[in-house]
């Protein structure tokens, strides 16, 4: 089987570590160990826990404590993987086959279009629209959506665009869905990061064909641990597991124990609070540095996430622009080539705000270097 080459995935693994300036990750500054458990005592026993093979499916206490955020959901209705990318791929191995037609929404994060293309499923993209705001035109997704639709594909809150359905877009999806039968994969691993500190509606409940994918490493800022989640049927879950079993076979046995801290009441307030509160003090200073640029860059305001995805004014290819940025000042940002369109770049605006005004500057330099070049 040949497996579409995951552009963005293999540039951030080649580059996060080893730029100056990191502009390219979807999610905030990670926590550390002690910011999740402030408990010292904790701290200090957590290091003589033995680092046994974990259940394979993640431990009752963490099941049961994801369960209790979904209506209706119990310890049977999850899977816990390691990291939400984990979560999509047992999800498109386990449910489709070749020539399954599956309707995406794009863009989204390319991990599930690469998988379903190199499965050699019948692929239908729908596309979200910038002069709505980054919302899907619901009569080109009714279109799209055919007797013969297995899945329908949708990433909310979005990545990269930082946009969230509307209760109606999200009503119409369902709709469209079970008039055909098709499974509903959403993934909401930028649930909880919103600006305005309304958690975004989950997909879950609204249909029984409905299978949700999720992580702490958006919106928790956990990256580190590697914990995801599925929420599906538990006939879904108990198909998920046996092909668990043939990847990663189960998540860190430490990391299990702390996303239990993270999914305390308290735990996941102050998770969810320090996502929430660096995006809005980050978001002026990353406003102010688009508006600098006059009618060059422009964006439509994320709602969620610490993303924004720019469209910019200048007849270069993005994957140029950021090679130049590698290369001449060691910054990373993502190109819009690797979401399929040209002309924007994905900028992430989670670092501590020195370090992204001073990334943001170098950016600036670039811009203004190839404007002059352009003249």
């Amino acid at each position: 089987m040949r497996l579409d080459k995951f552009e963005m995935e293999r540039l951030q693994s080649t580059w996060e570590n080893r730029v100056k300036y990191n502009l390219s990750e979807s999610s905030v500054h990670p926590m550390s160990p002690r910011e999740l458990v402030p408990d010292p005592e904790f701290l200090e026993r957590l290091m003589d826990a033995p680092l046994i093979y974990n259940q394979s499916n993640g431990t009752d206490e963490l099941r049961s404590a994801i369960a209790a955020f979904y209506p209706g959901a119990t310890l049977d209705h999850v899977e816990v993987t390691n990291g939400g990318s984990e979560a999509n791929f047992v999800s498109i191995y386990s449910m489709l086959e070749p020539g399954d037609e599956v309707v995406i929404i794009l863009p989204n994060y390319q991990q599930i279009w690469g998988l379903i293309n190199s499965f050699g499923m019948a692929v239908k993209p729908v596309r979200l629209h910038e002069e709505l705001a980054w919302a899907p035109d619901l009569a080109e997704l009714e279109a799209a959506v055919s007797p013969r639709t297995r899945m329908i594909v949708v990433c909310n809150p979005n990545n990269p665009t930082g946009a969230i359905l509307t209760a109606g877009e999200m009503d119409a999806m369902v709709r469209m869905a079970s008039k055909c039968g098709a499974w509903i994969l959403a993934d909401e691993i930028y649930q909880g990061s919103e600006r305005s500190g309304l958690t975004t509606p989950t997909f879950w409940g609204k249909y029984d064909r409905v299978i949700i994918t999720n992580g702490l490493s958006k919106a928790y800022g956990l990256p580190g641990l590697r914990i995801g989640w599925i929420v599906a049927p538990k006939d879904i879950i108990a198909k998920t597991w046996s092909y668990h079993d043939y990847t990663s076979i189960a998540p860190g046995t430490l990391s299990d124990t702390l996303a239990c801290i993270a999914f305390t009441p308290a735990g996941r307030a102050r998770c969810l609070e320090r996502t929430r509160d660096i995006c809005r003090k980050n978001f002026p200073l990353f406003r102010s540095w688009m508006e600098s640029h006059g009618s060059l860059l422009r964006m439509v305001e994320p709602k969620a996430g610490a993303i924004a995805y720019v469209r910019y004014d200048l007849p270069v290819n993005s994957t140029t622009i950021v090679e130049r940025l590698l290369k001449e000042k060691s910054v990373l940002v993502v190109p819009g080539d690797h979401f399929g369109m040209d002309q924007y770049l994905r900028i992430g605006y989670g670092p501590p705000p020195d370090y992204l005004r001073q990334g943001l500057d170098l950016v600036r330099e670039v811009i203004e270097e190839i404007r002059r070049e352009m003249r």
